[in-house]
C-alpha cells in the first residue's frame, strides 16, 4: 500500500528531469519499485489474505467491505502500471493534479482498510446472502447466462 502512495511522487519528477542519464535513472526506479517491491508484495497480501478466509472461516461483513477496498486498490496497482508503461514516452508528463487524487483516493482506501481490520465494526442492516459462503452466487445467479441446471 505505502508503493501505491509514494509512487505518483516518482511521477511528476518526470517534469523535472532534464537530461537522458536522469531520465533513464528515474525510469529503472521506478519500474524497480513497481516490479521487484510492489507487485510481489501485494500479490503475498491478496493470497495470505485470501487463503485466511478459507482457513479460519471467516465470513463477517467487515471482511467482505475490507476485500472490497482491496479489490480498488488491487485495481489502482493495475492502472499504474499502466501508468509506468506510457510515462517515459517522449513528451509524457504526470500532472500535479492526478498525483493529488491519486495519493488522496489511496490513502483513504488505506485507511479505510485498517479501519475495518482493526475495529471489526458490525453491520447489522447487511442482508444475510453477503455474510453466508455461496450468498452471491444465488444472489446473481438469474443474471449468469450460463446457470448450472
Amino acid at each position: 500500500m505505502a508503493g501505491l502512495v509514494g509512487l505518483p511522487g516518482l511521477y511528476v519528477q518526470r517534469a523535472k528531469t532534464s537530461n537522458d542519464g536522469e531520465l533513464l535513472r528515474l525510469q529503472r526506479m521506478v519500474r524497480y519499485a513497481y516490479l521487484v517491491l510492489m507487485s510481489p508484495a501485494a500479490f503475498v497480501a491478496i493470497a495470505s489474505g485470501t487463503s485466511l478466509i478459507f482457513l479460519r472461516g471467516a465470513y463477517e461483513p467487515w471482511l467482505s467491505a475490507k476485500l472490497g477496498l482491496v479489490g480498488l486498490l488491487a485495481l489502482i496497482h493495475t492502472l499504474t502500471g499502466m501508468v509506468i508503461i506510457r510515462l517515459f514516452d517522449e513528451g509524457e508528463i504526470y500532472t500535479g493534479w492526478r498525483f493529488v487524487v491519486v495519493t488522496l483516493v489511496s490513502l483513504i482506501l488505506m485507511l479505510c482498510v485498517f479501519f475495518l481490520v482493526l475495529a471489526k465494526p458490525e453491520f447489522s442492516a447487511a442482508p444475510s446472502v453477503l455474510t453466508e459462503p455461496g450468498g452471491l452466487a444465488r444472489l446473481f445467479d438469474e443474471f449468469n447466462p450460463w446457470r448450472k441446471p
